[in-house]
């Protein structure tokens, strides 16, 4: 039989994204899969707006880009949904087969982990899948994405955790990352594998953690390693969950899986815009990691972080600046950010 697969979106006052994610999301080839929306706490009646796309009361917003391929024509509506508030989903039961959308209302803004660990407790209670497919909402996808996702699993059982070729939403849709990444210890950073002529296995062998982005997991792996960390709010997430795997789970690389884009979309960071809290959260992280999983390295990453105050107040980079200081001044006071 073919393995059920729930596709997983976090939306957080994205709903035009995720209008058009699901465009592409409903034209999978995969027989078998259900998605579920979990909404942190938007701002944006977010829900209502989904909703409406998929009664047919909402175009997708209209964009000349050439991936308009991927979400256009509209799909056939209305599209079957439910809406469920965060504790039923939870509990896990189940609409009926004849509904393939369910959006779920979280309540707050759980961040990255909680967000999507709301729709894998929804899923593991009901126990009626193979995988979980969590996928940006700031993304559209090739018809056979998720095709190339399972049959690289079932290819490698071994293999827990699987990412896809992400590709810049942007023409000319330049490399963002091979399936994954590698960490560097000695800095705390990590970097998205963009190039590997040796192939799918050489990729394989580099990866310390799949980008989040795009990441097939399997139901044995959640069983077994758990949800993601709810720890971190923002980054570091993915590299985590990796970690806590290493020895019983590898991880896999699908090529053919390819998924497009929105780079920084979701968090508000981008090469093209800077976010100064969402920098915060990303040393804050760094701290977390290397604290969880390789602690005597926690003076090199404060050094890092130094040279980086240091270099940006240089450079007159006060906002990057202050990210810096914003940190280490909550991790002094005891602020409940920093705790958080």
């Amino acid at each position: 039989m073919t393995p059920g697969v729930y596709v997983v979106l976090v939306n957080w006052n994205g709903w035009a994204d995720t209008v058009e994610c699901l465009e592409s999301v409903f034209r999978l080839r995969y027989p078998r899969y259900r998605v579920l929306v979990c909404d942190n706490g938007s701002a944006d009646d977010s829900l209502g707006r989904i909703a409406a796309w998929a009664e047919g009361r909402l175009a997708v917003p209209s964009d000349a880009s050439a991936l308009r391929r991927l979400s256009s024509p509209p799909v056939a509506k209305p599209v079957p949904y439910a809406v469920l508030q965060r504790a039923e989903a939870e509990r896990g039961p189940r609409a009926s087969d004849a509904v393939r959308l369910e959006l779920i209302a979280t309540g707050s803004n759980l961040g990255f982990a909680g967000g999507n660990n709301v729709a894998l407790r929804c899923a593991l209670a009901r126990d009626d899948f193979e995988y979980a497919w969590l996928l940006n909402n700031d993304t559209v996808v090739e018809p056979d994405a998720l095709d190339h996702l399972v049959a690289r699993m079932a290819q490698s059982p071994p293999a827990g955790l699987c990412g896809s070729t992400l590709l810049d939403y942007e023409p000319p849709h330049p490399v963002q990352a091979l399936g994954g990444g590698t960490y560097n210890r000695w800095l705390g950073t990590a970097r998205q594998i963009r190039s590997e002529p040796s192939g799918a296995e050489r990729v394989e062998s580099r990866m310390a953690y799949v980008v989040g982005a795009s990441m097939l997991v399997s139901k044995a792996f959640l069983r077994e390693v758990g949800l993601m960390s709810e720890d971190y709010f923002l980054f570091f997430e993915e590299l985590d969950w990796a970690a806590r795997a290493r020895g019983r789970y590898r991880l896999a690389f699908a090529p053919g899986s390819v998924v497009y884009h929105k780079a920084g979309r979701s968090t508000g960071w981008s090469a093209r815009r800077y976010n100064p809290a969402a920098e915060t959260f990303l040393y804050r992280s760094q701290l977390r990691y290397t604290q969880a999983h390789m602690p005597l390295f926690l003076p090199l990453v404060g050094l890092r972080h130094l040279m980086v105050l240091l270099k940006s107040l240089a450079t007159l980079r006060l906002s990057r600046a202050g990210a810096v200081v914003r940190l280490y001044r909550e991790l002094l006071t005891g602020a409940r950010g920093a705790q958080r």
